[in-house]
């Protein structure tokens, strides 16, 4: 097993006394959170990039050190202190990490914007081994590949995992989770977080009335017309902020009835996808729901975090989103001492469907990388490994209240949080039957602003159906016929 990290061949010929000139010109582009970003790769002239990238210390590969990570060189952390805050690293993973490696030294540091504590180290040449990029200041993970400012890291996908040396770390995880972080055939992010997506809703005030949850969408409409007739609004998305939360449902339920092949037409950019009969079926359902006046009133004008109050707070039945939804509403959930939190996969819009259900769309999240030019990048991949321990992983899930992208890691976790178990239970039904679509990380500004506009025209009525497909094939279209957007391809 080779030791060298690789760098993207876009790494090569830069120049970063140009780079600085044009910092110093125009100001450093921004990420996707306003956090500084490099735009062109550090390293000076190809040859010094590719002598830096292949000089990092490396040890004897063997059975106990499959990577061949040198036992005497600290590693250097970087955690985004936000949502998940920094204790699960400091607490568990650490430990386990030294518990087979005492003599290396961790050095951890904990920063809430990610972009502003580290710009300037990509630009020295000089990042730390391990990064948790995430967060408002986190750096565009696009962008950073493109330059060539991450390390691949099929080296630790390849490795034998933490737990047993006959299964590789690849291995260990749930599906989709590698692609998920994977740019022009090459793996450069580990997203740890899973996400389950779905419609949320108080159980209890489903049974308390009686509702029954919803298997199709004339179910759906049956129940919508129960709870409008009570006062409460049957269904609340996110407002001005994020219209395209109600995407989710919509592509979700167009995949149950037509099968994942309209995913990866969309994805793959091709003409008339957007256009599938499916699809358009989907977004007529979707466009009902104002049609018949089930949306909170006023919803359309909304923040997002306003809208999922109100929401929380029982003024609204149904809200799109995913499994950090609770975390994210815990105060105002926590004012209603009766709501039991609850996700419901997409209801089907016919009984002829082609997948089940069941089926759920659900992702990795939460991005952790290895820059090119650290220290010790194989040091950074042997902490990943760490974490994806079957110990690591179910002591995440516990400490933080998320599941993780390795496999049956929360089997036998007691979840407390009601919506959390919900989304378990979810996804252990679902089984094979996973979906999910990449055009809004592989192409930020076709989700946002562009899908993300024409839906919310859809949900105020402004826009038929026919217009809403001329509207996001008009974005596709855009980004295909941009020669500057490196395109990104998936297989059926």
């Amino acid at each position: 097993m080779s030791s060298s990290i690789e760098r993207t061949p876009a790494a090569a010929g830069t120049d970063r006394r140009t780079f600085l000139q044009r910092v110093a010109l125009t100001g450093v582009a921004l990420g996707p959170g306003g956090a500084f970003l490099a735009s062109c790769a550090t390293g000076g002239d190809g040859d010094d990039a590719e002598d830096e990238a292949t000089e990092a210390p490396t040890g004897d590969v063997s059975e106990e050190n499959p990577l061949g990570i040198p036992t005497d060189q600290p590693i250097e952390v970087y955690i985004f202190d936000g949502g998940f805050g920094d204790e699960y690293a400091t607490e568990l993973h650490q430990p386990i990490f030294h518990e087979r490696w005492p003599d290396i030294e961790i050095d951890h540091h904990a920063a809430v914007d990610i972009g502003a504590e580290l710009q300037a180290r990509f630009v020295a040449g000089d990042p730390p081994d391990f990064i948790n990029n995430s967060g408002d200041g986190q750096m565009d993970p696009g962008q950073l590949i493109s330059d060539g400012l991450l390390a691949d890291l099929t080296p630790l996908f390849d490795a034998p995992s933490w737990d047993d040396p006959n299964v590789t770390v690849r291995d260990t995880l749930l599906p989709g989770t590698i692609e998920s972080g994977t740019r022009d055939g090459k793996p450069y992010v580990l997203n740890y977080a899973f996400t389950v997506f779905g419609l949320w809703f108080n159980q209890t005030l489903m049974d308390e009335n009686g509702w029954p949850v919803p298997t199709t969408w004339q179910e759906m409409m049956d129940v919508c017309a129960d709870i409008a007739a009570t006062g409460i609004a049957p269904w609340v998305y996110q407002g001005v902020t994020a219209p395209r939360y109600m995407n989710w449902p919509l592509l979700s339920m167009a995949t149950k009835l037509a099968g994942p092949e309209i995913l990866v037409a969309i994805d793959n950019l091709e003409p008339g996808a957007w256009g599938h009969e499916a699809i358009k079926e989907s977004a007529a359902a979707i466009r009902s729901l104002r049609e018949n006046n089930y949306f909170l009133p006023g919803v359309e004008g909304m923040e997002f975090r306003d809208a999922q109050g109100l929401w929380a707070r029982g003024e609204a039945v149904f809200c799109p989103s995913g499994s950090w939804l609770e975390n994210e509403e815990a105060d105002a959930i926590a004012e209603n001492p009766t709501f039991q939190l609850a996700m419901m996969p997409e209801p089907l819009l016919s009984e002829d469907s082609v997948m089940p259900l069941e089926t759920v769309r659900a992702t990795a999240g939460e991005p952790y990388v290895v820059p090119a030019d650290a220290k010790n990048p194989l040091g950074g991949m042997e902490y990943m490994r760490a974490m994806l321990s079957m110990e690591g992983a179910r002591g995440f899930t516990e400490r933080v209240t998320s599941l993780t992208s390795v496999a049956g890691a929360s089997e036998g976790v007691q979840i407390e949080a009601p919506g959390l178990a919900s989304a378990q239970a979810a996804l252990q039904a679902a089984g094979d039957n996973v979906i999910n679509w990449f055009y809004p990380s592989w192409y930020g500004t076709m989700e946002n602003p562009g899908i993300d506009q024409a839906t919310g025209a859809l949900l105020r009525a402004e826009l038929t159906v026919d217009q809403w497909v001329e509207q996001c094939e008009a974005v596709a279209t855009e980004i295909r016929e941009d020669d500057s957007i490196v395109k990104q391809t998936r297989e059926g």
